[in-house]
């Protein structure tokens, strides 16, 4: 992975996993204040997992990361960023090697940046805010403590609870 790494990306632990980041002094504008991250390595409890957010993000790189694992004859198990294997010989190497190479940090933040305005133009106006209407009140107004029942005539018994839909005739 080192080998394959562009320059201005740097090793960290995050997120519990080995990562590979844009640091925050290259790029602080991230929307959690996080560094920007590139691709990573984790050990799952059953299975290893590498990520790698550059085929995500960078358009058609997911059709021809899977195309190409696939004519590698290896096992394919993916999710959305990161590919899960269990041994070092289920991963085709120099593919990753390639992807991991793909994306310098000025295109991969140029990329991330364009992302997070996906879907809305910095032209178009804003949709108005709908107001949130007030809670709607059930019963009579908020009272100070619990309700006390209601006093019953002596002798008589509390009426039997009726089924539920059955009319109280």
């Amino acid at each position: 992975m080192l080998a394959n790494l562009p320059d201005g990306y740097v090793e960290a632990m995050n997120w519990g996993m080995i990562s590979y980041e844009v640091p925050l002094a290259t790029y602080p504008g991230t929307y959690n204040k996080k560094p920007l991250m590139y691709a990573a390595l984790a050990s799952q409890k059953n299975h290893m997992a590498l990520y790698l957010t550059s085929v995500y993000a960078l358009p058609g790189a997911a059709e021809a990361f899977e195309r190409e694992c696939r004519a590698t004859s290896k096992r394919y198990d993916v999710g959305k960023s990161c590919v899960r294997f269990r041994r070092l010989d289920d991963l085709p190497l120099d593919l990753v090697g390639r992807a991991i190479s793909a994306a310098g940090v000025p295109s991969f933040i140029a990329r991330a940046e364009e992302g997070g305005r996906r879907g809305s133009s910095p032209t178009a106006p804003s949709a108005p805010r709908r107001r949130r209407r007030p809670p709607a009140r059930r019963g009579r107004r908020a009272r100070a403590g619990p309700r006390a029942p209601a006093p019953r005539a002596p002798g008589r018994r509390r009426a039997a609870p009726r089924p539920r839909g059955a009319s109280r005739r």
